[in-house]
């Protein structure tokens, strides 16, 4: 079937695409959004992570669980939100975080996509939710979707992993630790951070291993 999403992920998802589940998912979340309900992100933005990372692109896969659900937040890429729109506390930690590790000022804004242009895949593992309704499209398809991506990137090498609580790290197990750099800590949310995020360093050990690795760092 055909798929709106950027022409380097659309060949190696190709199969995907064809697949049973995929064709169900479809349907429903096309459903969704025709209901009246209000649906996040919006439709043209589902795929935001993938059109911003080409997969050749991809240095580094950030995992998310869900869209944010409240308005004007959700726009396709993991734990960010568009400028102008007050950054969430999981997403003023990650800046903490930064600011600590590398010495420097963080962003003021909220948009993550001058990361993804760099080749930061932000990947949530649901792609849309109801509005106000948190993991309410959970269980319909996405986890397998995304699942795959994370798959298809896995056969790429020297790719960094930053692994954050417990639900994204369970995707460990569709990656090659010898080949990339896994970095694991709890989760960013103001109910955890302070449990071990903080002071993780994950922004410097990811640019590290890039530079080792050949390839330019993250300007974060």
């Amino acid at each position: 079937m055909d798929v709106k999403i950027e022409e380097s992920w659309k060949s190696v998802l190709a199969d995907e695409f064809d697949k049973d589940y995929f064709r169900k998912l479809t349907d429903f979340v096309r459903g969704e959004y025709l209901s009246g309900k209000t649906i996040y992100p919006r439709a043209r933005d589902i795929f935001n992570a993938f059109n911003l990372c080409p997969f050749d692109k991809v240095k580094v896969v950030i995992i998310g669980q869900d869209p944010y659900h409240e308005p004007g937040q959700a726009h396709g890429l993991c734990f960010s939100v568009p400028s102008g729109i007050t950054p969430p506390p999981s997403l003023q930690n990650i800046y903490r975080e930064i600011e600590t590790d590398l010495g420097r000022p963080s962003s003021t804004h909220g948009d993550l996509t001058h990361w993804a242009n760099q080749g930061v895949l932000l990947l949530n593992s649901t792609l849309t939710v109801i509005a106000h309704l948190a993991a309410s499209h959970a269980g319909h398809g996405w986890e397998q979707f995304t699942d795959a991506v994370i798959g298809a990137v896995a056969k790429k090498e020297h790719v960094v992993y930053m692994l954050w609580g417990s639900y994204a790290q369970k995707k460990a197990s569709l990656v090659d630790v010898s080949k990339n750099l896994v970095l694991k800590s709890v989760h960013p949310s103001p109910l955890s951070a302070y449990r071990g995020f903080f002071g993780c360093k994950h922004f410097s050990q990811a640019n590290d291993y890039l530079i080792k690795t050949g390839q330019s760092p993250i300007d974060w």
